[in-house]
């Protein structure tokens, strides 16, 4: 019988689905893997879910057998000694071929003589001469990867501001974009010192609710409509997405706050002169916007 148990691995701690034949695997489980790079410590994060005839296993990585004493003993001897001095070795031959890279760090994957260097570089670097270098020093199969400094964060940094484990050091699999349209919907400060994350970028909570803001931001008319209320008529200059309230400019300019079942009609549209019904029974609010 054959099952499927989620597995992570690698200094990158990559996440994906992985064979297994023991049911008895339990999450947090050390174990030995192969993965599309070789054979590799990893931790099972999932327990083990029977896979029926028709489940697609092409490409699925394979839980080996969970890891041994030994086998842990020796990783930490590779750990602790083998990779700070690769690390060492590596940084002087870097110096000395003048190469326009950072050194990150250095992963020596279990099982096999294959060890990948991370690096960071503004643009694309010869580094033919030092690969040279590097396999003649340890006789084994060497890979230069090339990262982002939102990797470097990853490989490098613990916490975030919020004293949690970086996100993408827990679960984030993919590290998507993320844009400051989503600190202006969700009204978060604008400095950038305090809604960057360790690696200098935006953020990826930011992603986290934005959809929802985005849903609930189309159900308010857009800055510059002019709205009749129960509180008067006036035009839209500012709104609070969360609390689903506009404020609004009177004719005589004093600023009333609203909220969104208080509208009874939308009078002029922000970029139109056509009449359109706001806070319908559907949802639909008072149209799309762009803010």
């Amino acid at each position: 019988m054959k099952y499927q148990v989620t597995v992570r691995y690698g200094i990158l701690r990559n996440v994906e689905k992985a064979l297994t034949q023991d049911a008895d695997l339990r999450k947090g489980d050390k174990i030995v893997v192969r993965s599309t790079r070789g054979v590799e410590l990893g931790v099972a994060i999932s327990r083990p879910l029977e896979l029926n005839a028709e489940s697609d296993i092409s490409g699925m990585g394979e839980v080996l057998h969970k890891v041994t004493e030994e086998e842990e003993k020796k990783q930490e001897e590779i750990e602790k000694e083998t990779i700070p001095s690769e690390y060492s070795f590596c940084q002087e031959k870097i110096k000395e071929h003048e190469l326009p890279m950072k050194l990150a760090s250095v992963e020596h994957l279990f099982g096999s003589k294959k060890i990948i260097f991370y690096f960071l570089a503004k643009g694309r670097v010869d580094f033919r001469e030092l690969v040279k270098d590097l396999a003649k020093k340890y006789k084994a199969r060497i890979e230069m990867k090339q990262i982002g400094v939102r990797d470097e964060a990853k490989l490098l940094a613990e916490y975030e501001h919020c004293g949690r484990e970086l996100c993408c050091r827990t679960f984030l699999k993919n590290l998507e974009p993320v844009t400051m349209k989503m600190a202006k919907n969700q009204k978060a400060t604008l400095d950038p010192s305090k809604i960057s994350g360790r690696c200098g970028r935006l953020m990826c909570c930011l992603r986290y609710e934005d959809a929802a803001y985005e849903e609930m931001k189309h159900k308010l008319p857009r800055k510059g409509t002019l709205i009749a209320t129960t509180k008067g008529v006036g035009e839209v200059v500012d709104y609070d997405i969360l609390q689903q309230k506009i404020t609004m400019e009177s004719k005589d300019k004093k600023l009333i706050v609203v909220k969104k079942n208080e509208i009874l009609e939308q009078v002029r549209g922000a970029r139109s002169g056509t009449k359109k019904g706001c806070g319908s029974e559907t949802g639909s609010g008072c149209g799309n916007h762009s803010g």
